[in-house]
């Protein structure tokens, strides 16, 4: 039984670990799907076929007169141009506040890249090719089967549902990959069917404060899309609505961000992981003041890859007063991966 609560902030440097893409690469490749030429000589289009017409699709539905396309192109090519400036899309379309056309181009593409990526990543199978799960074996120098390891060390099948609730994971990426690969390894571990796998998934705390790509279908929501699934364009506009701005996921009224800053502040252990701690999402996370309930006991770790010591140490004294943590309970580590964390703290994180 786990005794403690325990919080993982999930990033995109997480994700990265199987092939998904940082920030960075995320922006880059909006940018691609975003631009636009002239196919016939003289009629512009946006390089994917796929959002172009699903632009037209949303171009459609606006009152008349308001249906020309051409501002969706205009859209395209701001955030096209925008994006080597960006922190990050959501970052980005966060200030184009009000500018209902490139929020709806930012979201297309956010779809788009995130669902190609996933096709492309270590997570991704093809059940018709005879495979009825991810290849584990490429994956195990990650954080998830790190993470997994952690969940199940000397837990038979009949306890990890105890210490699934007491998990919350508050993932600031777009992709499923966390719920797929845990889906996919209770079954093959625990030899388990798929929908007591289904259940086991559906006890853990998880939120995507920025929206998701659209449910796996396994999870039985409204708007689902498989894992790397090419959408139609008339499912590509409904899956869009599952992104989130800043402003849309903060918002007491139609998200569930008081729910998820109560989890944050109810952890005992927190694990960053490839998290960028950008100001925007501390402030998501941060509850106006409020501190971790069990504060003197609460620890931090985290990665920061790449980061130089000083802007560790500076992401140490914001992580200090985001929610009363102790400054010598904070280990964030500039030269670990989110794998090698895990090997670095396995005693401290452990749930056995």
């Amino acid at each position: 039984m786990i005794e403690k609560q325990t919080a993982v902030i999930v990033g995109s440097g997480a994700s990265a670990e199987c092939g998904l893409p940082t920030g960075p690469d995320l922006k880059r490749k909006i940018a691609d799907l975003l631009n636009f030429g002239f196919p016939d000589g003289h009629t512009p289009q946006i390089s994917d076929t796929t959002i172009n017409m699903a632009l037209h699709i949303l171009a459609k539905r606006n009152t008349p007169p308001d249906q020309n396309f051409t501002p969706y192109l205009t859209a395209a090519k701001h955030i096209r141009d925008a994006m080597p400036q960006a922190h990050s899309i959501d970052n980005f379309i966060d200030t184009q506040l009000g500018n209902r056309r490139l929020e709806q181009c930012g979201k297309l593409a956010i779809i788009r890249a995130v669902l190609e990526a996933e096709k492309k990543s270590g997570m991704y199978f093809i059940v018709e090719r005879g495979k009825l799960s991810p290849d584990f074996a490429a994956l195990e120098k990650t954080w998830f089967t790190a993470f997994f390891q952690l969940l199940t060390e000397n837990c038979r099948v009949d306890d990890i549902e105890d210490r699934l609730a007491k998990l919350t994971l508050i993932i600031f990426n777009y992709d499923r990959c966390v719920e797929h690969f845990l889906y996919y390894s209770l079954q093959n571990y625990y030899r388990i069917n798929q929908e007591d796998a289904a259940r086991l998934v559906s006890r853990l705390t998880i939120f995507h404060p920025y929206g998701i790509v659209g449910s796996l279908s396994w999870q039985k929501q409204p708007v689902s899309v498989d894992f790397g699934a090419d959408p139609e364009p008339e499912q590509l506009v409904k899956l869009a609505d599952q992104i989130r701005t800043f402003r849309e996921g903060t918002n007491p009224n139609t998200s569930q961000i008081e729910t998820i800053r109560a989890k944050f502040l109810e952890a005992q252990i927190v694990l960053f992981l490839g998290f960028a701690y950008h100001r925007q999402n501390l402030a998501l996370l941060k509850s106006n003041g409020m501190q971790h309930k069990e504060r003197f006991y609460v620890k931090y770790f985290g990665t920061a890859l790449g980061s130089s010591a000083s802007d560790r140490d500076a992401i140490t004294d914001e992580l200090a007063i985001l929610a009363g943590a102790e400054l010598e309970k904070i280990a964030i580590r500039n030269e670990l991966t989110c794998f090698q964390l895990f090997g670095e703290y396995s005693r401290n994180l452990s749930m056995a």
